[in-house]
């Protein structure tokens, strides 16, 4: 009988979840927010405790469910109907890369670090940071990208031309810090590295943000601020 009871509400907690998704629709749930995210690991806490609590039954399931599918289509009709609820439900867009340098002020407050801004550009085929004009994270946590016109999607004109052979950037120097590992990889050293910090008008590695070398393409820095700099 126990697994009859676990089966029956395990069914029920299914079709409930099923319907919730079809009244909500595809755009609500294809834009996950940090308040979706945080609300559906309180729903699966409430349905699992309530398949193995026996003082739980299925009123408990679809109440759980049907409280939480209500709430979130208030939510969803509130920023519909009223904008200035937006900002406070879903958050904003956040430039994080404006005009081909690093907002880092707008990074710090989003909690966003080099490594994990070149991720979510790779994720978009982007595999330098200088190939970018504009990034806007989004609401949900994913990143749009724009790029600047010489990286741009290829015209058929474009294509007709020789291709080029494809180098990926290779990191430097990173929060000041630079890594020698990636430098000796480059088949590059210390002396051409501070020659070319110089021609940039730079005297230590402590005064770079960011920096990155492709062979086709040179060197690419991105210095400190000043109240950045340690």
């Amino acid at each position: 009988m126990h697994f009859v009871q676990v089966a029956v509400e395990l069914i029920v907690g299914f079709v409930s979840l099923f319907l919730m998704t079809k009244i909500l629709g595809k755009a609500t749930l294809a834009q996950v927010t940090a308040f979706d995210f945080i609300s559906a690991i309180v729903l699966g806490e409430l349905v699992g405790n309530a398949l193995y609590d026996k003082k739980i039954g299925i009123g408990s399931i679809v109440f759980a469910v049907a409280l939480w599918g209500l709430m979130i289509y208030a939510v969803e009709w509130s920023t519909q109907k009223f904008r200035g609820t937006r900002k406070l439900f879903e958050g904003k867009p956040t430039i994080v890369i404006r005009n081909g340098h690093m907002d880092r002020e707008a990074m710090r407050k989003e909690k966003l670090d080099i490594n994990m801004l070149q991720n979510l550009l790779r994720h978009k085929d982007v595999f330098s940071i200088r190939e970018v004009a504009f990034a806007i994270l989004e609401t949900d946590g994913s990143i749009s990208v724009k790029q600047k016109s010489q990286y741009a999607t290829p015209t058929m004109e474009d294509l007709q031309k020789q291709q080029k052979p494809v180098n990926l950037p290779i990191t430097i120097i990173e929060d000041g810090e630079v890594d020698w590992d990636n430098l000796k990889e480059a088949g590059l050293n210390e002396e051409w590295l501070l020659k070319n910090l110089r021609r940039h008008h730079i005297r230590s590695y402590k005064d770079v943000y960011y920096c990155e070398w492709k062979k086709d393409e040179g060197i690419f820095i991105e210095k400190m601020n000043e109240n950045e700099r340690r």
